[in-house]
């Protein structure tokens, strides 16, 4: 099938399909800074052979996973060989906003309330959003700000926010079942022509910040970690 490039990301390529809908090649590329991982960074820190190819695999698991209880994702199909996935084709919420659902205060969490919380402290699946704007530092933005910038409705918000925390909790009882702990985790959603919300770009490890036994775990260690103790 003929492709087409549409769109150079940072960790993945984007390509048109014949079909109508697209396909994203997943690259060893991660944000992070100074050369360290951080899934909260908005820029390419880092490069680790292989880890396009565990991000489609973990993408893989929990589209399915995600697609059976029934909560809307753009996932068609992949292709672990070319390090591929088929999607159906979305609009983004503005020019680009991720979506970050907490079950700990660490990161930029943690650095902007430290005054009201500890390290590693417990949240009750707190949802946030930020623009995506490398220019500005990702800014926060508020439900609010989200319906008055014109971004979605309040009906779209509370649909995300409640897909996020439902998402968030499939994932978390997946590492919890492997011995490990979910701290937070970023997404993305789009809607479809008729306005549909669903989880859009990928679930993996280069997402989310997960610990075993109070340590943190690194993507690369992490995917090894989740599919062998399959």
């Amino acid at each position: 099938m003929e492709k087409k490039l549409v769109y150079t990301g940072k960790t993945k390529n984007v390509y048109a399909l014949e079909n109508g809908n697209y396909l994203l090649q997943f690259k060893d590329d991660c944000t992070g800074k100074d050369g360290v991982f951080d899934p909260g960074e908005n820029s390419v820190g880092l490069t680790i052979d292989g880890v396009g190819d565990v991000n489609l695999r973990m993408s893989i698991y929990f589209f399915e996973k995600i697609n059976a209880a029934g909560i809307k994702t753009h996932y068609v199909s992949a292709d672990l060989n070319n390090t591929t996935m088929e999607v159906l084709p979305a609009k983004v919420f503005g020019k680009g906003l991720e979506v970050i659902c907490r079950h700990k205060a660490v990161g930029s969490f943690y650095r902007r309330y430290r005054d009201y919380v500890k390290e590693g402290d417990d949240l009750p699946a707190y949802v946030e959003t930020t623009f995506k704007n490398d220019e500005l530092g990702d800014p926060l933005v508020t439900k609010d700000g989200l319906i008055v910038l014109g971004v979605m409705t309040a009906e779209q918000y509370d649909e995300i926010k409640d897909m996020t925390q439902k998402i968030t909790q499939i994932v978390a009882d997946e590492m919890k079942a492997r011995g490990l702990v979910l701290y937070d985790i970023k997404f993305e959603f789009g809607y479809d022509a008729q306005g549909k919300v669903m989880l859009i770009d990928e679930v993996a490890s280069g997402n989310m910040r997960v610990y075993k036994d109070g340590q943190y775990v690194d993507p690369m260690t992490l995917s090894a970690l989740f599919f062998a103790a399959k």
